[in-house]
């Protein structure tokens, strides 16, 4: 029997996460309740965000695009969950019955992050890096370091491509080095930052891994470093 609870709308932040997520991973395992995770099929970037709404069962999704684009068919949906799939349906409408997947057919994230002790942190605003994404696909250029400056005490962000040292390259400064002496290089594939627009708070760790926090919505990654990564103490 559904009741009033198992009806919902998405809110537009809601939405814009799960199409974020989608480009993580094209799969998605939901839990009761309002916390949603995924994880790379690569294993090396996790999302997790808490949303506005409640979700009162649990439920798989094989193929988001899919899926978000069945939502997309209509002007204003609203979903009722069922034990076996979804109807998405407005007032005056249609009705689309949308089954769920396997759980066990899924890419799913099996056990919660442990962030390391965090070395350093700062800020990324969505400007900086538009910046390094638009330099990045003009220029084709790969990867991105963020590194120590020595000898002005600072942190910079370079777009570079790794295998290729006399290829051009973008610089931008983004703050004091609060760790004086500690010099680092921390490498990333730019293709892994697919980050939901916005500011965001940077913590690393001397290796493995490092975390991404949202400013404003509930929302986190945990984006893994590449293995030539550095950090040396002062």
């Amino acid at each position: 029997m559904i009741t009033d609870i198992d009806i919902m709308k998405l809110s537009k932040e809601t939405f814009a996460i799960l199409k974020n997520f989608s480009t993580l991973n094209s799969n998605l395992f939901v839990k009761v309740g309002n916390r949603i995770t995924t994880i790379t099929p690569a294993k090396n970037v996790v999302a997790e965000a808490t949303v506005m709404e409640d979700f009162p069962v649990e439920f798989g999704v094989w193929d988001m695009n899919k899926f978000l684009g069945t939502v997309s068919l209509f002007n204003d949906p609203e979903f009722v969950f069922n034990d076996k799939f979804v109807e998405i349906n407005e007032k005056n409408g249609g009705t689309v019955s949308y089954y769920y997947s396997e759980p066990k057919l899924l890419t799913t994230l099996t056990k919660q992050i442990k962030m390391p002790e965090v070395a350093f942190d700062f800020v990324l605003t969505e400007d900086t890096f538009n910046d390094l994404q638009k330099t990045a696909s003009v220029l084709q250029l790969s990867d991105l370091c963020v590194r120590s400056n020595d000898s002005e005490g600072t942190i910079e962000l370079l777009v570079l491509d790794k295998k290729s040292p006399t290829t051009n390259q973008y610089l931008v400064n983004v703050g004091d080095n609060p760790n004086g002496d500690d010099s680092f290089e921390f490498y990333y594939k730019i293709e892994n930052l697919k980050l939901l627009p916005g500011d965001y708070t940077v913590s690393l760790c001397k290796s493995a891994v490092s975390k991404f926090v949202h400013h404003i919505h509930d929302l986190v990654y945990y984006v893994a470093l590449e293995t030539d990564s550095t950090y040396q103490e002062g």
